[in-house]
């Protein structure tokens, strides 16, 4: 039988010139570094929270970075490497991956401070209710949060990442596979200098 909710991290291990490298021509590499950890760390803490089934921190580059291994222990994750070509291609070998076992399976990075256990454990709800895709747009046209309770590879297929319609462009995916969408709260992340000015709003845990 398989379990309720498996909830996933993915996250960037916090290597100075490999880790927010946008924020890092206006903090420098290592503080953008810790950054990176401070915010990893918080959206596991948070998944942790809203879980009643499996974490999982999928990492990259490889899933076995020190602070990694110290999380899995401390807050009883999984720990996975991220797989596949381009974002697409490694959530949606993450998410199927998870509904293997679970039911349902809900997605978030480590670059929205924003998020909080209750959009999780909305999203879950959503996707007990026979919704198949639920997504938490982000203001900048991505989405901090996607869930699904059925993995359709072409879910992914044609998005340029990085861009300012892949939030669109996935819900247009959806509807063209038959699948039901719904969304959460609009929120906003930490990737570009700008952002850095919202920081001192959001407790990050330390």
């Amino acid at each position: 039988m398989k379990a309720g909710c498996t909830i996933i991290v993915f996250a960037r291990a916090p290597l100075a010139g490999r880790a927010k490298t946008r924020l890092a021509a206006r903090i420098g590499a290592d503080a953008a570094a810790r950054l990176q950890a401070r915010l990893a760390r918080h959206a596991l803490v948070t998944a942790r929270r809203a879980a009643r089934g499996a974490v999982e921190l999928h990492g990259t580059p490889g899933g076995r970075h020190a602070l990694f291994r110290g999380w899995a222990a401390r807050y009883r994750v999984r720990l996975r490497t991220q797989r596949g070509g381009d974002l697409g291609e490694r959530m949606q070998r993450a998410l199927a991956g998870a509904l293997r076992t679970s039911r349902t399976a809900v997605l978030i990075g480590s670059d929205c401070p924003v998020l909080v256990p209750a959009d999780l454990r909305r999203a879950a709800r959503l996707l007990a209710a026979a919704c198949d895709v639920v997504v938490a747009p982000a203001q900048d046209g991505g989405y901090a949060l996607i869930g699904a309770r059925r993995m359709r590879a072409p879910l992914f297929r044609g998005i340029t990442w990085g861009g300012d319609s892949v939030c669109r462009d996935t819900a247009a995916n959806a509807r063209a596979l038959g699948l039901r969408w719904r969304t959460l709260r609009t929120v906003w992340d930490v990737d570009r200098p700008e952002d850095l000015d919202r920081l001192p709003a959001v407790r990050l845990r330390r």
